[in-house]
């Protein structure tokens, strides 16, 4: 159930969450990192 439900917000997360891995995280500003913060643990939430 907690997979599937992960699974669902990380493709959510595709479509409606930009993407900064052309940019150098030290540079991004502090909302940006959250942005980057919450896909990562959703995917890894969804692949476990």
């Amino acid at each position: 159930m907690k997979k599937k439900i992960f699974s669902v917000l990380n493709r959510i997360n595709k479509v409606i969450l930009p993407r900064y891995s052309h940019k150098d995280p030290s540079k991004l500003s502090k909302l940006e990192q959250a942005v980057i913060a919450y896909r990562y643990y959703i995917l890894i939430g969804a692949l476990d």
